[in-house]
């Protein structure tokens, strides 16, 4: 029987994130040694790094990081919770964020194309890949600019690091007011800043199924026009930050906050794992 303890195997699977049956398995052919048996996981994780290219990675977390008017905002994921709060995994996330920083990256591809001591970012995940035998990707990158950007990061689980991430700027108004207003985009959810930037075409397509349903309903003819108006602006009043209704007081709109304070909100980011 090999050479190894309970504590060796705990060792080995902080370490590098692999599976309980791998670290026993690398411990046996490895007669114990820690060192050897790194290496074995490593060289085995590799041959499995394309067979793990469909599967899916929908743990992970956020990394968020805020210079004056500049964020960057990263989510890195995995496939299991337990990797998504092992230290390996959040020292790659660590560099994956550094990375974007340097290169003022604003999209996943450009991240991973770059250049990170002499190997892309690429390349980096598909050792990590290899190392940690779960399948690995950055899957979305923001950067956000302005006057004042403030950053939030929330925690759905309090046993896992973030999974939901916000960065907000604004022009005007206090740091404490961006915050709030970032904290609300966090628990609401929106995906556009302004009515403007609404695809036309899904205001058409709500616009035509609020009408159907209306007709659906028996709605009288002449009362469609005002009743079709809102329905649409109810979807405006979910989906548009500046329509919505305030999270700290839900009889103002966000925008109304915003201006009480003197600011003007002009771009935000909002990523939350899986999702």
């Amino acid at each position: 029987m090999a050479n190894y303890t309970a504590a060796d195997i705990k060792s080995l699977r902080e370490s590098t994130g692999a599976g309980m049956m791998d670290v026993k398995r690398a411990l046996d052919e490895a007669d114990g040694d820690l060192s050897k048996a790194t290496e074995i996981l490593r060289v085995k994780g590799l041959k499995g790094v394309t067979k793990r290219e469909g599967r899916s990675a929908s743990n992970g977390l956020v990394r968020v990081h805020v210079d004056g008017g500049a964020g960057t905002l990263v989510e890195v994921n995995c496939e299991t919770d337990f990797v998504a709060k092992g230290q390996k995994f959040g020292e790659l996330a660590d560099q994956v964020l550094a990375q974007a920083v340097a290169v003022q990256a604003a999209d996943a591809e450009t991240l991973l194309a770059s250049d990170l001591d002499g190997q892309t970012v690429k390349e980096l995940l598909d050792e990590a890949n290899a190392a940690i035998g779960e399948k690995i990707e950055v899957r979305r990158v923001a950067r956000v600019e302005g006057d004042q950007v403030v950053s939030y990061l929330h925690k759905t689980n309090p046993d896992l690091p973030p999974q939901i991430g916000v960065l907000l700027a604004t022009t005007g108004g206090s740091t404490q007011v961006a915050r709030d207003i970032a904290m609300h985009v966090a628990a609401f959810a929106p995906t556009v800043l302004t009515r403007d930037d609404v695809d036309p075409a899904t205001v058409e397509s709500e616009r035509r199924i609020a009408e159907e349903t209306a007709r659906e309903e028996g709605k009288p003819e002449q009362a469609l026009p005002k009743i079709v108006e809102g329905r649409v602006n109810g979807f405006f009043k979910e989906n548009v930050l500046l329509d919505q209704a305030f999270a700290k007081d839900n009889k103002k709109t966000v925008a109304q906050v915003a201006k009480e304070d003197g600011a003007a909100v002009t771009g935000f980011a909002r990523f939350k794992v899986g999702v």
